[in-house]
């Protein structure tokens, strides 16, 4: 693509200086705040579903035994979601190319409820499993699309906050699925009310999503202008809104010339710089799962019961402070994520979560029944585990992933960057608990900690800094990676 180095694109950091009274502030424009919200429902049933399962695993094990009896059984249950988000988040990048980010999203909503509904009235453990897997599907697909609509609805100045909207969205539903954890901890039935009412954000946000546009970036790409500019219209003032149906036009006109007919997985490694942005993102979403969030989220109540605390009600109770300090460092993060940058926040929130494992660690191995100052270290450590990570690698990978790819490959690269943020997560999950049990918990978050140190170190070489730059200059940026500097449009990422 050629891009013109003398006038510096709209949104860039060298037109907003030119021109700062075009700068868009979220908190001003209501409309931009309304999509992002309905929008980031998706993150809502991603996280609600994340936390709730730990909750309920300890009253499913109270009415089947063979599901108490079975770790393997136990870790299924768990990870059976995980397995089908995998298969949704690899359709769904398919999905958002093919059909559209609305469609997606509707699609997912509509899985979504179907499993709520299968796990509510499940008779078995089997028939249990299999509305986790269809609940899995929806999350998979809405984890790919939440993301990359708002990213293409959102300014470029304020891409990060909003993208870190639904990342605060997952935080605030693993929080929320705590609180109707313990609401429903003496009612008959109580794992099934905390399974079933799962399907009802996903049926507020299928209501209300008909009524939303589809993404003005990917109607240009279908040669919808019309629809696209009525969207924009809303977003930007006159004067920035010719810009930017400017900016799209010639990109469009570009891809038009260059796209090929079917994009399929396997062209995204016929570029180099693709693939290192794949690797960059990949990465960034690989080392999310196995510097062990989920490991704490799904298994939270287990932890605190393994460090000393047995009562249900109690364990519940703690699972949901912590759960309260991740939807409270989301909101830091987002705030950091557009003023520290996406590096430098990966890196100081590695930093603490080294530490914060090594804690944990220290707490399991020196724990004792007749020392409760060692259960009180290990939920410190949660605790310090959860602040370090929510701001950093819980904002940063999702982010990354949403603003990094080609606009032809955006949906197809998040669904495979999606997809090894599920595959991971299936891996910790279902090997937590078995691997706690042979080589014990202080070992485990060990490993875990040396696993962060490999990722502070991928951030270091691989993950460059993307804050405030456009959709544009992240190409840019990525053929410079790849082809070495080019003197004409340095000049371009320098502002």
């Amino acid at each position: 693509m050629t891009i013109s180095i003398s006038t510096p694109g709209p949104g860039s950091s060298g037109y907003l200086d030119m021109y700062p009274e075009r700068k868009v502030s979220a908190f001003k424009n209501p409309y931009i705040l309304g999509l992002t919200a309905v929008a980031s429902i998706g993150g809502l049933l991603f996280g609600y579903d994340t936390g709730v399962i730990s909750g309920a695993l300890l009253y499913i094990k109270d009415d089947f035994e063979q599901v108490k009896q079975s770790n393997f059984l136990q870790e299924t249950i768990v990870s059976m979601a995980v397995a089908g988000a995998i298969l949704g988040a690899a359709a769904g990048g398919w999905i958002n190319d093919a059909y559209g980010r609305k469609r997606a999203t509707l699609t997912a909503d509509v899985i979504f409820t179907v499993g709520a509904v299968v796990m509510a009235f499940a008779p078995d453990p089997y028939i249990l499993i299999i509305g986790r897997l269809l609940v899995g599907l929806g999350v998979g697909v809405a984890s790919v699309t939440a993301p990359v609509y708002i990213a293409e609805l959102s300014p470029s100045e304020i891409r990060g906050s909003l993208v870190s909207t639904n990342v605060l969205m997952i935080t605030g539903g693993q929080f929320l699925s705590y609180l109707i954890n313990l609401a429903f901890t003496q009612v008959p039935g109580t794992w099934r009310w905390m399974l079933g009412v799962s399907g009802v954000p996903a049926v507020i946000q299928f209501c209300l999503m008909l009524f939303l546009p589809e993404s003005p970036r990917w109607l240009f790409i279908k040669n919808r202008e019309k629809e696209a500019i009525d969207v924009l219209a809303n977003i930007y003032d006159v004067a920035r809104l010719e810009d930017e149906i400017a900016s799209l036009s010639v990109q469009s006109e570009e891809e038009d010339r260059h796209k090929r007919k079917d994009i399929r997985f396997w062209d995204v490694f016929k570029s180099k710089e693709i693939r290192l942005a794949f690797l960059a993102g990949g990465g960034l979403q690989a080392f999310q799962q196995f510097t062990g969030i989920n490991t704490v989220m799904y298994y939270s109540p287990t932890i605190v019961q393994m460090a000393g605390f047995r009562s249900n009600e109690l364990a519940l109770l703690l699972s949901l402070i912590v759960a309260g300090l991740n939807a409270c460092g989301t909101i830091l993060g987002i705030y950091l994520i557009d003023h520290a940058g996406r590096r430098k926040l990966s890196l100081y929130s590695l930093a603490g979560v080294i530490v914060s494992l090594i804690i944990l660690s220290i707490s399991f191995f020196k724990q004792s029944s007749e020392n409760a100052l060692y259960g009180w270290l290990a939920v410190l450590g949660l605790a310090l585990y959860i602040a370090f990570f929510s701001p950093g690698m819980g904002t940063v990978p999702w982010t990354v992933n949403s603003e990094i790819y080609p606009e032809q490959y955006r949906g197809i690269c998040g669904g495979m960057s999606a997809t090894v943020n599920w595959v991971s997560n299936l891996i910790v999950a279902e090997s937590f608990l078995s691997v706690a049990q042979g080589a014990g918990t202080g070992p485990t978050f060990l490993i875990i900690a040396g696993i962060a140190v490999l990722a502070f170190l991928f951030v270091l070489v691989f993950v460059p800094e993307t804050k405030g730059l456009t959709f544009d200059e992240v190409e840019i940026l990525w053929k410079d990676r790849a082809w070495g500097k080019n003197p004409r449009t340095q000049s371009l990422l320098e502002s």
